[in-house]
């Protein structure tokens, strides 16, 4: 039969290379807008909870957590006391580090039409980021609702700094597929 409903499975069927090119347009974007922000100090003072508690990149700070969470910036605002700690405590020069890197995986994910091999070893560089960045989900007490008289608290309850990490089960897959992708199609011009 040829109906309506099979031609609709069919279509999306041969949408894959599209689905690719999208999945892949996706991860630069937003590799290189994440990146290209922690320019920005306000995003540099959003990740110090994460980068703090982490036992992989808590050295890169320097104060030992918690003493940030008495310096926190809110997002947007300007408390000059905070600005200064902050830049003692090296966080912006990390913040600027960081997006560098993640700037530099996005552009090697983008490479992928003429150097494929260098798109994979980016895409294998993002897995890797975004297990570090999952890991924080364990690390950040921040990645939860906390106790503040609610009995809504704590696991399994993603605070706002939780949802923004767990959506990197989204990225983990993303870059996964454009590995695989851009792997496969490295090999395909290497037997050529």
């Amino acid at each position: 039969m040829n109906t309506l409903t099979d031609k609709a499975f069919t279509l999306a069927a041969n949408s894959r290379g599209l689905g690719f090119s999208l999945t892949r347009f996706g991860l630069i974007v937003v590799l290189v807008w994440i990146g290209a922000l922690k320019i920005y100090k306000y995003e540099a003072d959003g990740i110090v909870p994460f980068v703090a508690n982490s036992p992989v990149m808590s050295f890169f700070y320097k104060h030992p957590a918690p003493e940030y969470t008495k310096h926190m910036n809110p997002e947007g605002a300007l408390v000059p006391a905070n600005r200064a700690w902050h830049e003692a405590n090296h966080t912006y020069t990390f913040a600027l580090g960081l997006g560098a890197v993640i700037v530099l995986y996005g552009l090697m994910i983008a490479l992928n039409p003429w150097l494929p091999q260098v798109a994979a070893v980016g895409s294998a560089l993002v897995v890797i980021m975004s297990l570090t960045t999952l890991s924080f989900l364990v690390t950040t007490p921040e990645s939860w609702v906390p106790n503040l008289g609610n009995t809504e608290h704590g696991f399994p309850l993603l605070s706002g700094r939780g949802r923004l990490v767990v959506k990197d089960f989204i990225m983990l897959g993303a870059a996964w597929v454009t590995m695989a992708d851009s792997a496969a199609t490295y090999l395909r011009k290497r037997e050529r």
